[in-house]
């Protein structure tokens, strides 16, 4: 079965940061554009991030750029977004995703495949 598993959202305070985890399980992620998405309730779902699948090239979202970084191990088959000095709009189910093609700003209906989420949430 293919899949992404997102982990290591959580609560954390304003200023705090986390590493979130997006393994692959049934396909070899390394061939794969990665890309990091969220949803905040009562809103549409948003890029964040994204890198190529050699890791060489990323993109960020404004809202995000100098806090968040992006990263792979491919030999883990696995992609990474460490979060810091986090801020109570961060709060969001975040969600990974896949596609063959390296392209920034790529939709969400441009990506292949999909994790289930996990929740962030930044509050005192």
């Amino acid at each position: 079965q293919l899949q992404l598993v997102e982990s290591g959202g959580g609560l954390v305070q304003p200023g705090g940061s986390l590493r979130l985890s997006c393994a692959a399980s049934g396909f070899t992620l390394r061939y794969y554009a990665i890309g990091w998405f969220r949803q905040a309730p009562g809103k549409e779902r948003e890029g964040v991030s994204c890198i190529s699948s050699s890791g060489g090239s990323t993109n960020y979202a404004d809202s995000v750029k100098g806090r968040f970084t992006i990263s792979r191990d491919n030999a883990k088959n696995t992609g990474y977004l460490q979060m810091n000095s986090l801020k109570p709009e961060d709060t969001a189910v975040y969600y990974c995703a896949a596609r063959l093609i390296w392209r920034p700003g790529a939709t969400m209906g441009e990506y292949d495949y999909w994790g289930q989420g996990t929740q962030v949430t930044v509050s005192s």
